[in-house]
């Protein structure tokens, strides 16, 4: 459990910052999932792996192009979350940061769940151990119940926001490594974006892109 003085939430200039100085300054900090209607237990994760991804400045970002409908929350105040679904299969989800209009965004690749392991294991049940509940950006959508439903969240809204952010317990330079994004090709490939906690067992394995077809 989170300890009391750990718990203050994240205020919106902490995401108003430079991408790259938010993606590993995310490592150890809190997510919390809320049920509105209360028919589940809040969920806590510690976020352990995150990518980052730039906007104009990253062909490997969905905003590398420009605004779309499917994109438009990237382009709005930081502080918000952005699902996409991909492969006709799976849901992520990413932190919204920098100014508005600048569309950089940092995608959440793995974490702990600290509170409410129940509820994630009645979604995931596949997962073998409970360290591999949110081991995967799909996985931990999956296990947190977020869809296209929560696309646009404010995270850094009221205690009673379906999503949020705490403090949490940050971790120091010489935890964190870097390294290239999975799954990412061409240009966008070779940033070392990737960051996650050294020698964390919720992390997820790297794996370079391999093209894949969209199930019909």
């Amino acid at each position: 459990m989170i300890a009391a003085s750990d718990r203050t939430p994240l205020a919106r200039d902490f995401f108003d910052r430079p991408v790259l100085e938010v993606a590993p300054d995310l490592l150890g900090r809190v997510l919390v999932r809320r049920d509105p209607d209360g028919s589940a237990d809040p969920i806590e994760l510690r976020i352990t792996e995150v990518e980052a991804y730039d906007g104009p400045n990253d062909p490997g970002s969905h905003a590398f192009r420009g605004p779309t409908a499917r994109n438009a929350v990237m382009f709005g105040p930081p502080g918000h979350v952005y699902v996409y679904f991909t492969y006709g299969m799976w849901h992520c989800m990413n932190l919204v940061c920098g100014p508005e209009g600048r569309a950089s965004a940092v995608l959440l690749r793995a974490g702990e769940i600290t509170e409410g392991v129940e509820v994630a294991r009645k979604r995931r049940l596949s997962a073998r151990r409970d360290r591999e509940l949110a081991k995967g950006p799909a996985r931990l959508a999956t296990a947190l119940g977020v869809d296209r439903s929560l696309d646009g969240t404010d995270a850094c809204a009221s205690k009673s926001s379906p999503l949020s952010l705490l403090h949490g317990t940050p971790v120091t330079s010489d935890q964190v490594l870097s390294g290239p994004r999975t799954g990412v090709s061409g240009d966008g490939g070779v940033h070392p974006w990737r960051y996650w906690i050294t020698n964390d067992p919720t992390v997820s394995p790297y794996r370079a892109h391999t093209p894949r077809r969209r199930r019909t």
